[in-house]
């Protein structure tokens, strides 16, 4: 049976809730399948004989990713390069339609630019506004910058653009990567 190794890196929980539910979707599928998290990947290091796939997340903040996802990238090409798989981001400028595809992202875009691994499969999934759970510094800069894209910008807001059913369609779609 394929096994499928989902990996992510998430600061506020959002990118570790698609994770899991992308994992608990291939299983509902009947796919045996994995989920850890880049840090814990670096420090327990990934038994790659058990796994056929694999699948990396990593949330957009302030229009970059976080330097532990290309450190992993860096440290683990072959292994990732080895057998099919994916990469997904999550941001919430992917709320809009024209953002939403690989194509009109310009953070995968980023991606593709700074990464040397190729992946098998790409995906943009939107993320989450949610100001009462993030840090002053944070929500007021996310403020400014929804100010100029016509985003929510009250401090109380928490909205979840992420549309689940798509993350599960992702997950379907993961399990015929070979």
């Amino acid at each position: 049976m394929t096994r499928t190794l989902v990996l992510y890196m998430s600061r506020g929980g959002h990118t570790a809730r698609v994770a899991r539910t992308i994992m608990e979707t291939l299983q509902d599928e009947g796919q045996a399948c994995d989920m850890m998290d880049l840090l814990e990947a670096e420090r327990e290091g990934i038994d790659w004989t058990r796994y056929q796939r694999v699948v990396m997340g990593a949330p957009v903040l302030y229009g970059t990713y976080d330097k532990s996802v290309f450190a992993f990238i860096e440290d683990n090409r072959a292994e990732l390069e080895a057998r099919p798989s994916s990469f997904f981001n999550v941001s919430v400028v992917a709320r809009t339609p024209e953002k939403s595809t690989v194509e009109g992202n310009r953070y995968m875009q980023k991606f593709l630019e700074l990464s040397p691994w190729r992946p098998t499969d790409l995906k943009v999934i939107a993320g989450k506004v949610d100001y009462p759970n993030w840090g002053f510094l944070d929500s007021l800069a996310i403020r400014l910058i929804m100010k100029m894209t016509n985003g929510p910008t009250d401090p109380k807001t928490v909205i979840d653009y992420t549309d689940w059913e798509d993350v599960r369609d992702y997950a379907r779609h993961l399990a015929t990567l070979s």
